[in-house]
């Protein structure tokens, strides 16, 4: 059995955050976390916890590593918090180095073991409160830590300024209106059906999403705007740093742009994260019982296009293609089902990963950890091995990955593994079949 001591990798935020720790500050932090924030949950788990390793299958990084214990989840949670719990955080600040690369780079927060623990430990929710703690005590890895930086001073991930957005917009729309004359994309349109929400990348270096999604509700004519003010960036690092005060910022931003727009509905597009912020935890943190405005993913509203006989392809997708299913969407939100209605109705043949739906292995990008940057991508690659042996196993050379950070993840992975593969969103393969106008 490996330890975590023994594979700690150099990174400059979690070296400088861990160089201003004193014993005192550790204690400090941990008693008032556990007390204020979250004890009484993690005191039951921790409590009813048999140690009896059967989560271990449930995690890539345990199944990538041989079956190396250390990485088993009962493993990480006894090592991380269990330990804060039993020393009353009574720990040296290297003992926190090392906690904080378990928690940041070695668990996506996925959820996956949950499955396969017999009284339903979420050592997801375990780690989350870990990087809660290490946030508060300031060691957190560079990477992230600028990307909830940005987010924290821009209101957007990727520094894109208020006018640049709105001429990321226009741009768009320009370009879509040689091919579809009528098309618009609506700013700040009050009281419209559909509020489109996407996250910082898509302007900055996938604007070929906007303009599907534009062509999509143009010819499906769905009454729907954008936002032109901060507040339309739902992506949230901050969420997976542990920054909850400005991942509370972000999610009423968010909501409150579509409120003030009178919306009656937001549809998020093809990201995970970005959904379970929204729909699981920013709006708990905030205490809103139920959702201020309601919020679907693009999988939900493709689905209710396609049934309503609103998107109209001229043929199927010939190719054989497999399903990525991303843990945000499917373990937490249960969309398997739909998700396979809707690529089925666009492709003529889908050759299932083993295993799949709430079962499939995660993309080891998402929680974060793709965000961790360069000095961790090694660890993603060697710990997620298993995905790569079941992208093999299926045979097929296109993947469809509804998840911006499973993209990310596979795309690594494909690459690493020399796997010959190609990913595509839904509204890649949308656009390529729809019915388009003669122009």
């Amino acid at each position: 059995m490996s330890h975590i001591a023994d594979r700690i990798i150099s990174d400059v935020g979690l070296e400088s955050g861990v160089a201003a720790l004193t014993t005192e500050k550790i204690e400090k932090v941990v008693t008032r976390m556990l007390k204020g924030e979250t004890g009484a949950k993690l005191r039951a788990y921790k409590e009813t916890c048999m140690r009896c390793g059967l989560c271990s299958q449930g995690c890539h990084y345990y199944m990538s590593h041989d079956a190396d214990p250390s990485y088993s989840p009962v493993n990480k949670a006894t090592e991380t918090m269990y330990e804060l719990m039993d020393k009353k955080g009574k720990v040296s600040p290297q003992r926190i180095y090392e906690m904080a690369q378990m928690a940041y780079t070695e668990c996506n927060l996925c959820k996956r073991c949950a499955h396969y623990c017999p009284i339903g430990i979420d050592t997801g929710y375990i780690m989350s409160q870990v990087r809660r703690i290490c946030y508060l005590l300031d060691v957190v890895p560079q990477y992230i830590r600028d990307t909830a930086h940005s987010h924290a001073s821009t209101m957007n991930q990727m520094w894109v300024k208020d006018d640049e957005w709105i001429d990321s917009l226009q741009w768009q729309e320009d370009e879509a209106r040689d091919e579809f004359p009528d098309l618009r994309i609506p700013l700040d349109k009050e009281g419209a059906d559909i509020y489109y929400s996407v996250i910082a990348p898509e302007p900055k270096f996938r604007t070929q999403l906007i303009y599907q999604a534009a062509a999509i509700m143009n010819a499906a004519g769905v009454d729907w705007t954008m936002p032109s003010h901060p507040g339309w960036d739902n992506s949230d690092m901050c969420m997976f740093v542990g920054d909850y005060e400005n991942m509370g910022r972000l999610k009423r931003a968010h909501y409150e742009s579509a409120q003030k727009l009178r919306v009656k509905r937001i549809v998020m597009g093809e990201c995970g994260h970005a959904f379970r912020s929204v729909y699981d935890m920013g709006n708990r943190w905030l205490g809103h019982k139920a959702m201020p405005v309601p919020v679907i993913h693009a999988i939900d509203f493709y689905w209710e296009l396609i049934n309503e006989g609103k998107i109209k392809i001229t043929h199927q997708y010939e190719n054989p293609v497999t399903i990525q299913d991303p843990c945000n969407i499917i373990r937490g939100r249960g969309l398997m089902d739909k998700l396979r209605d809707v690529v089925h109705f666009l492709c003529k043949e889908v050759v299932e990963m083993t295993p799949n739906r709430e079962h499939n292995y995660c993309c080891c990008a998402g929680g974060g950890v793709i965000n961790c940057g360069p000095p961790f991508k090694n660890t993603r690659m060697t710990g997620n091995r298993v995905k790569a042996e079941q992208l093999k196993a299926t045979g097929v050379h296109d993947v469809v990955i509804p998840c911006h950070n499973c993209h990310g993840g596979i795309e690594d992975i494909i690459g690493y593994y020399d796997l010959k593969m190609h990913g595509k969103f839904i509204s890649d393969i949308i656009y390529e079949l729809m019915e388009k106008p003669e122009v």
